[in-house]
Formats: structure tokens, C-alpha cells, sequence
């Protein structure tokens, strides 16, 4: 189990858990994240640092992004991180930080739909991804739809609008 006091690092990179509607355009974007207000809307004590990589939908998400996302992870001196992450590309980022965590907890977490609306699952999944990492062995775990999955061993149902275990 990780160090209760060792600070928890979040690694913002956009996806809907971010996203916000601009009536004059018609469209979703990813806006200024809404981490550090879950956060504080959830009183949460655990000391932790927010570092925001990019604002991007997982789908505009490129292998240099990927590998910027991997670089923070091992540079950094936290062995607890949580990444904010659309829900599409979600596992390819997490297969890419497999090879590369070494005796670090990663927990991926996003939302079905924007934190701005009163039915998200964004907190939800943002508090399992907390729990995850402070309980959790090493490894890249996603935390969505209720359920750590093993970062390895899930996809996102699109049909069934749910991430569910493989193999």
C-alpha cells in the first residue's frame, strides 16, 4: 500500500469529463478542467497537485501526446496518480503506461458525459480513481462505470455506453 501522506498527482489531459457547450457554436468542447471543483465540491483531504498536459478529446489524442502523458508519469516523484482521460482512447493510454509504471498506482478515470451536468458520472468515477490509487498494488488501473478494471482487461462498450472486462 502507498505512503497515506505521499501527495496524489492528477494529470489532466480534456475528454468529456472536461467538456463544456458553447450555445453560439453548436458543439462540445473540452474547457478549463473541472477536477479541482470536484475536488473541493467533495472535501477531499488527501493532499494532491493538479497538472493540467492539454485540453484534447481523446480521439484528437496522438502518439506524441501518449508519449507525453508516459514521460510525466515516470518523471514524476509521486508514486500515486490519477489522469483524467476521455473515455475513448482511454485504454490505449493505459496500455502505454503499462510497460512503463514501474512501483507506481495509475488510475485513468473520465466521465459519459460532462462534469457541468448534474447527472455525470465524472465525481463518481474521479473518487474511485482516488480510492484506487491509495489502495491498490502498482499497476494501471481504469476506474469507471463502478468498477477498477485492470488497465490491460477492459473496453468501452459503445453500444452498451459502459467499459466492461476482456479475456
Amino acid at each position: 500500500m502507498n505512503d497515506a501522506h505521499e501527495p496524489i498527482l492528477i494529470l489532466t489531459t480534456g475528454g468529456t469529463i472536461d467538456k463544456q457547450y458553447f450555445d453560439a457554436l453548436s458543439e462540445y468542447q473540452v474547457g478549463e478542467s473541472m477536477i479541482a471543483r470536484l475536488l473541493s465540491v467533495a472535501r477531499v483531504v488527501q493532499d494532491y497537485e493538479i497538472c493540467e498536459l492539454m485540453r484534447k478529446d481523446s480521439l484528437e489524442l496522438s502518439d506524441a501526446d501518449r508519449a507525453l502523458i508516459v514521460q510525466k508519469v515516470q518523471d514524476s516523484p509521486h508514486k500515486r496518480v490519477v489522469i483524467t482521460h476521455g473515455t475513448d482512447t482511454m485504454t490505449e493510454t493505459a496500455k502505454a503506461l503499462m510497460p512503463m509504471v514501474g512501483d507506481k498506482t495509475v488510475a485513468l478515470a473520465g466521465a459519459l458525459a460532462p462534469a457541468r451536468f448534474a447527472e455525470s458520472d465524472a465525481m463518481f468515477n474521479l473518487g474511485m480513481a482516488f480510492a484506487c490509487v491509495q489502495s491498490a498494488p502498482p499497476g494501471v488501473y481504469i476506474t469507471m462505470n463502478g468498477t477498477v478494471f485492470g488497465g490491460d482487461r477492459v473496453v468501452k462498450d459503445r453500444e452498451k455506453g459502459c467499459f466492461v472486462t476482456t479475456g
